[in-house]
């Protein structure tokens, strides 16, 4: 759905990316980490051709971004971290624009009913935008970007300034978007809630991409296993190295940890043939990676030398 090759971007005096290639693939909600300064915004304003690269291809849905960016704003709905909206307009009015403004004309009024019951909005819609707080400024930002059924959501910060239970109600309509057949980038600093939805995971640092994951949580073929033995461990050690669905053996004293493909019959099935095999086997449990870890774990592998 999203293919960049070879993209650079360049501020006077600055190189804000650098290469950056990858893909993202259709229907999965990709969640953009990495720290302050990494490019984040940049690439994402690349992706929706509010920017122009030095150099590089982007194609979004089939369609060229660089080549035809107005074209590519009819497959793509864009959130900016920091938004604007017309104060002495309604909701349903700013709704109604962004709606005609991407190309939107036919069943507008179903689109705009739709949205705002996605968003809570409906009681509000004949309300001044200008009146509105903080948080339900957001919501009509992000009702905004998707209220013209965007092949490709993409969102910079989008729970900011939202509470806890409109961040619930978000991070449960992201979900029911992607299950509608809509591909999500999202950029946010708070990788507890990136979790709740993301499938896969983009990590920037420096304008370099340093790694894209499935996040395990979604990923039901590779899960992470640690065995706790009381002795036996070169034992233990020759039995794993056989296997060709198992990767990535760590050990720690008596523990190893080790990359296990398959699903749950494929783990019962290995802790079956250990005990056959006579390894004592004190422990056998899967570790739940969620976002955070995953992330700090590929910003120690690049900073190892």
């Amino acid at each position: 759905m999203i293919d960049v090759q070879n993209l650079i971007f360049e501020y006077p005096g600055q190189r804000a990316l650098d290469d950056v290639s990858f893909s993202i693939e259709r229907d999965s909600v990709t969640a953009l980490v990495g720290p302050n300064g990494a490019g984040k915004t940049t690439l994402l304003r690349c992706l929706c051709g509010l920017e122009r690269p030095l150099s590089g291809s982007i194609v979004v849905d089939g369609i060229d971004v660089i080549e035809q960016p107005r074209r590519s704003h009819e497959r793509i709905g864009y959130l900016s971290d920091f938004f604007g909206l017309y104060d002495d307009l309604s909701i349903r009015q700013c709704l109604q624009y962004a709606a005609e403004a991407n190309g939107k004309i036919n069943g507008l009024n179903k689109s705009i009913t739709q949205t705002a019951e996605q968003l809570h909005l409906t009681d509000r819609m004949e309300q001044r935008v200008g009146e509105l707080s903080r948080g339900l400024r957001q919501r009509v930002a992000i009702g905004q970007a998707m209220i013209h059924n965007p092949r490709v959501l993409i969102l910079d910060e989008p729970a900011s300034g939202l509470d806890p239970e409109a961040r619930h109600n978000l991070a449960e309509l992201f979900k029911t978007l992607q299950a509608a057949g809509m591909t999500l980038l999202v950029s946010s600093h708070i990788l507890a809630e990136l979790e709740a939805y993301a499938s896969d995971m983009l990590v920037i640092r420096n304008g370099r991409i340093l790694e894209q994951r499935k996040l395990a949580s979604h990923a039901a073929s590779r899960r992470q296993i640690v065995i706790e033995i009381s002795s036996g461990m070169a034992h233990l050690h020759n039995l794993l190295d056989a296997r060709t669905d198992v990767q990535a053996i760590c050990t720690d004293g008596e523990t190893v940890t080790c990359e296990l493909s398959g699903d749950n019959t494929t783990q019962q099935l290995l802790l079956k043939y250990l005990v056959n095999e006579g390894v004592a086997v004190v422990n056998f449990s899967t570790v739940k990676r969620d976002l955070q870890r995953s992330y700090l774990e590929s910003i120690r592998a690049i900073s190892t030398p």
